[in-house]
């Protein structure tokens, strides 16, 4: 057992770390709340049409991702692909 789990932790130590991929503290969220209403105070004063294609196109795929964690998750809340038992 011992051999395992130090083989899983040599392992783990060989991932990389993702920065970045962690919740906010307390003391951020109300810079990010900036952030987001700067985002759309920007959209709505016509950024929106000088946004180039490859920003776009990644804005697109952040929100492709957050919609397909969010599907995944509910499919694993409901325990299935189809329908909830009603």
């Amino acid at each position: 057992m011992v051999n395992m789990a130090q083989a899983v932790q040599k392992l783990v130590a060989k991932v990389p770390a993702v920065v970045g991929a962690r919740p906010p503290t307390p003391a951020e969220i109300p810079k990010a709340i900036e952030q987001a209403s700067a985002i759309l105070k920007s959209y709505k004063a016509g950024r929106l049409r000088q946004t180039t294609v490859k920003d776009a196109l990644r804005n697109g795929l952040v929100a492709t991702e957050v919609l397909m964690w969010f599907y995944i998750g509910e499919c694993i809340g409901k325990g299935g692909i189809v329908g909830y038992d009603v």
